[in-house]
This record gives structure tokens, sequence and C-alpha cells, in this order.
């Protein structure tokens, strides 16, 4: 949230200036960078008019939230207007979402999508989400994720408020108007839209007390993305995609139709960092297509991945566990064999499947690439292109583009920016990024949101004392280091794990490395999900892809900070894909991705430790006496 007051309140600041005055300052102050001149141009013109219509209303004591922040996640909401129900004497809240457009079409293909207009003649070149759509599944992700509303959507409703817009330059878009969560008014059904306002906040009864509920109300525990697979996949989407998400999730599916009307290929690349929902959007995608009948696989270079995958969500069906496969699945299948490839993950392709366990006969020199864009009329890949983290892995958008190009198949980019990961914290993702040095501008303080936590540990008994201490709450929590010690070979039955991470007087096993449990650790596969997988650390192939509530990450010696700047030893790191021939400059960039992976896998907080006293102290001093464990 950027702002709230009565809608009396809102509407003076509005007048004099001084309410975008303090909007500009709350989101640099909040999201550490000045808004867009986009951004800052809506609040001023789109506000004004939200509250105009409240005070003509006579709904001057209703609350106005500006700018909500959806829990556990980035995204923020235009508008929420709190207040009591006039029949029911229950807490009431609309959610507007405001667009400046004055003019709009369905798209084509899928009403749920729309095309913007930019000018006499011109259309812009990729469908955006409708706005009732959108609003509708902002009152959904409220009603499941705020505690304050959960269990009473009736409470949530909402609507897309087109303020420019006439009835002739946008009806259109109201064919998928089908329930109270997504309403559509214009500039020329201003009446009725106040008529809709009276009828569910009270003129009379200040909202500031509904306001303050919403606002305290308890996040719902993130549905994690292994618990809910095997009713995703086999009965319904449980996911609510939001924006972008939606718009990829749909125009995937439209891809889909084209491809099989008009008999032909086409590719389409999901782009985001990490936490933007690559992977629940790749899971909607399998299991509205495996409800559909059409031919579908999943598929990862993850083995940790596929084989949860393959546990949780084929429990019961068999049929399930064999939707998911891995990337060097397809060196001989037929061309077009499948109607759709789901390519999560696919930042981790090779350059070839074969392997020296691979036959003769099947070692064919193609690129693993040509293989996946090959096997399916529709191949659709999900990446993070600042996820590499092994030397050979060239899952890129130009490597992807390129290999269409050369098949002479088209090649659809969307892009992802929301943030789900890490408490929806924008902020502490790009913490992380300016900390290891992957943006430009050096490392900065960490200012404390209500997003996510982070705390520093002063040795490794702390680290786990406190993240033990998170687990009797409730909350789930894993360890994971950089790859700076040896793995130990597995222990003969009835033996204990060897401890391998090893910092002075603390030691502990790394996780297993086979697909068998051992003395009572799960197998590698499973480290992330198993609850015994606590007592061993993790390293960053077993946990790449995953989440879980607290994040406990151990910074070995191969990444130290020395003076003003961070230096990798490459002698320091035990990872066996480093070859000599891998260069010094890829190891580096290597070493700071696998940090970056490891320090973005929390939903609640991280808690970080260095094993050198010179990075320590840095960072303490980043992140603040405060918030180091030992005084707390």
């Amino acid at each position: 949230m950027l702002f709230r007051a009565s809608a009396e309140t809102v509407a003076a600041m509005a007048l004099d200036s001084s309410l975008f005055l303090h909007l500009n300052e709350q989101f640099f102050h909040v999201l550490g960078h000045r808004p867009g001149s986009s951004e800052a141009r809506s609040w001023e013109r789109s506000i004004p008019a939200l509250a105009a219509a409240l005070n003509d209303a006579g709904l001057g004591n209703v609350e106005v939230i500006l700018e909500y922040a959806l829990p556990l996640n980035s995204r923020r909401v235009d508008a929420v207007l709190a207040g009591i129900h006039p029949v029911t004497g229950d807490p009431s809240y609309v959610v507007v979402e405001l667009k400046q457009w004055s003019q709009a079409t369905p798209d084509e293909d899928d009403p749920s999508l729309c095309r913007l207009d930019d000018g006499p003649g011109r259309r812009y070149a990729r469908p955006v989400l409708n706005p009732i759509e959108q609003v509708r599944r902002y009152c959904q992700y409220i009603a499941g994720f705020n505690g304050a509303v959960a269990g009473h959507p009736e409470r949530v409703s909402g609507v897309a408020y087109l303020h420019n817009a006439t009835e002739f330059g946008v009806a259109g878009l109201r064919d998928i108007e089908c329930d109270d969560q997504g309403q559509l008014f214009t500039a020329g059904r201003r009446g009725e839209f106040l008529d809709y306002l009276r009828a569910k906040l009270s003129p009379t009864i200040p909202g500031a007390r509904a306001a303050d509920e919403l606002l305290s109300g308890k996040p719902v525990p993130s549905r994690q993305l292994m618990s809910v697979a095997a009713q995703e996949v086999r009965e319904r989407e449980l996911f609510v995609l939001l924006d972008e998400q939606q718009v990829a999730y749909r125009m995937v599916l439209n891809a889909v139709r084209r491809a099989k009307q008009a008999d032909r290929k086409e590719v389409v690349v999901v782009t985001g960092g990490p936490g933007t929902g690559k992977s629940v959007i790749a899971l909607s995608l399998l299991g509205e297509l495996y409800r559909q009948g059409v031919p579908t696989l999943h598929a990862t270079g993850s083995q940790s991945f596929t084989t949860t995958m393959r546990k949780v969500a084929g429990a019961r069906k068999r049929e399930v566990q064999d939707l998911f496969k891995y990337f060097n699945s397809f060196m001989t299948a037929e061309k077009n064999s499948l109607d759709v490839l789901i390519c999560d993950e696919a930042h981790r392709i090779r350059e070839t499947s074969a392997n020296r366990y691979t036959p003769a006969a099947h070692r064919t020199g193609r690129a693993q690439i040509d293989e996946l864009i090959d096997v399916a009329r529709v191949p659709v890949f999900l990446l993070d292109e600042h996820q590499v983290v092994r030397p050979g892995e060239l899952g890129t958008v130009a490597d992807i583009r390129a290999a269409a190009a050369v098949k002479n198949i088209g090649c659809t980019e969307i892009r992802l920016d929301g943030q789900f990961r890490c408490g929806g914290s924008e902020a502490y993702v790009r913490w992380v990024v300016r900390l290891l040095g992957l943006e430009e501008g050096g490392p900065v303080a960490w200012e404390p949101d209500d997003r996510m936590q982070l705390r520093v540990a002063d040795t490794p008994e702390e680290m786990e004392g406190f993240l033990e201490g998170r687990r009797a709450e409730g909350y789930g929590a894993r360890i994971s280091a950089g790859y700076c010690w040896p793995w130990s070979k597995e222990p003969k039955p009835g033996d204990p794990l060897a401890a391998d991470v090893v910092i002075e007087e603390w030691a502990r096993p790394w996780n297993l490395r086979g697909d068998r449990g051992v003395a009572g650790a799960p197998p590698s596969a499973l480290w992330a999900t198993d609850p015994a997988g606590f007592t061993q650390i993790g390293c960053v192939y077993t946990a790449q892809g995953f989440e879980y509530d607290w994040s406990g990450v151990i910074i070995g010696p191969d990444l130290v900070w020395r003076g003003d700047r961070w230096v990798t030893d490459r002698t320091a790191s035990k990872d066996p894909v480093f070859k000599k021939s891998t260069s010094d400059a890829d190891v580096d960039r290597l070493i700071r991705n696998t940090y970056k992976v490891l320090l973005t896998r929390g939903m609640v907080g991280t808690v970080v430790y260095s094993t050198d006293a010179e990075t320590r102290e840095k960072l303490r001093e980043l992140v603040g006496e405060r918030d180091v464990i030992a005084a707390v």
C-alpha cells in the first residue's frame, strides 16, 4: 500500500497535488526507484476521477487504499475501496482497476484478451488482459490469500473503471461480464457506476475499520507448487494467474488452437526471473491441456524437479507420472508427435542430449534445442537466463529464436515481471542482485519491508537454531550452501551419513546424491520437499526450481568480500562441472548466479552466513546489526 485515506481526503489532496507528491515519495521509499512516467501520469488522471465519483455518490467516508499490494506477490491493485455493506452490515471491499483507455476491442481469438488502439489506424502488437478479467482475478486472489476475507469471497467485488471511454469505444469488452467480481463502467455509464458503489458501500458508516481489517489480514499460506500438483493436473485449476501470467497462459492456449487449425508449428518463449510464476504457468497449462485431451508433456533438465512432480502429481495415477520427462527424452521421438511440449526451467537446456551412457545409434549430433522444437507443434519454453549455473547450459531467448528461425517457425516471446517468490518482495530480489554484482551500482543497505525478512548469522549453529525455531512455529525450512565441500560416498546400510559440510565444530551431511533414501534422509530429488531434508545441506542443483518458507544460505570460500568488491576463488569450489577449460569469467558468473538462486528460495525469510570473517562483517554492515541473529 502506498496511501490510504477517506475518499473526501483523497479528493482534496488530489486537488492541491499533494497526493501525487506523497505517492511518488512513498513509491521510491518502498520500491527503491522512481515510478515510470506512465504510472505517475495515471495517478494524476485516474485517481481524481475515482475520488470524484465516490464523493458524488455521497461516499466521502469510504476508505480508499491506493496501490494495494497483493499478499505474497509484488502485484499492486490500483485501488481498494473499504467500507460497510449497506444491507448486510459486513465489511465490504470494491477492487478497482483504473484505465485511461478510450478505445479497446476484444481479441479476435480470445475475449479474455483485448487489443488497444494506439492512434488512428494503429494497434498495439501484443494483446493485454481484458480489464474485466484482470480485476476478477485480483478479487479471487485477495479472497484466497488475505485472511480477513478468506472464506467470505462475497465481501470482495471488482470493477474496471474506464473513465475516458465511451460505450462505443469499449462495449465489446463486456462479453465476458458474468459475475460481481468483474464489472466494467465507462464515462458514458458514470451514473450506473455511482449506483453500483452505493449498493456496495454504506454512505453513513466510515470505512476505516474495514480497511484496518483488510490491511492486517494475515496472508493465507501460499499454495506450494508441489502440494497441489495432483489436483491441479487431475481436477481443476487451483492457482490464480494474474496479469501477464494469465496473458502468457492464454497466448499459449491460443497458439495451440492456431497450430491445430492451420496445421503449422509455433514456438512460444516465456521469460522471467525467479518467482515470477513460470512453473505455475507450466503446471496450469499442463492441467488444462490434459483435461482437454491435448497430447502434452512437461519436460525439464532438473532431476529433482521432474522426480518430485512425478511423485506428487502422479501419486495415485501412473499416467500422470508419465507426463513429466527430461529434456534428453526426445532423441528418437518422431517430429510433431506431440501437440505441446512444455519446457520448464529451459535455461538448463544443454548443447546435446547425448552423454556417456547414450548408445552409439542414438548419437546423432543434433542439438538438444532442435530435438525439443521438432517433437511438438507448439514447443513452449519457460526460462530465466540469469539462472544458468553450469557450463554448457544454453537455454536463452536468442538460442531458441535462432533455432526456430532456421526451421522457418514463428517465435512469440512473453515477459513476466511480477514477483511471487521471496514473499513478493521486489525490493529483496533487487537487493540480492545488487549484492552479488549482477546489476550495476554495487551492494546497497537492506531496508526492511513487510514482505521479506532477512537475517545474518554469526555462526552456522546460530543459523540452524534460528531455523529450528521457525520450524517449531510450523514453517518449512532448509539450509543450502555453495559447492565448497566434497561429497562423501553413500554410507553402508545402517551407518550414519558422513558429515561433509564442516565449519569449525559444526558439521552436517550434504543432501543425498542417489534416488533412494538412506539413514532417514530423503533421496536427492526430494530434499527440498520432504521435511526430513532439513538435516542435510542442499546444493544449488537440488534447490533450484523449489521454494520453502525459510531459507538458510551458507556462502562458502568461493565468494568472499575483499575491500570494495567480491572476489571469486575457483580453487575453493568443489563443483565437478568446472573444468580446466571453463574460463575464469564463466566461473565467476556461474558462482554468482549460484548464490542468487540460493538466496531467492525463501518465501518468508532468509538467513545468510559466510564462512569468511570479512564477508560476514560486510553482510552485517548491509543488513544492519538489528537483524544479526545473535542480537535477536
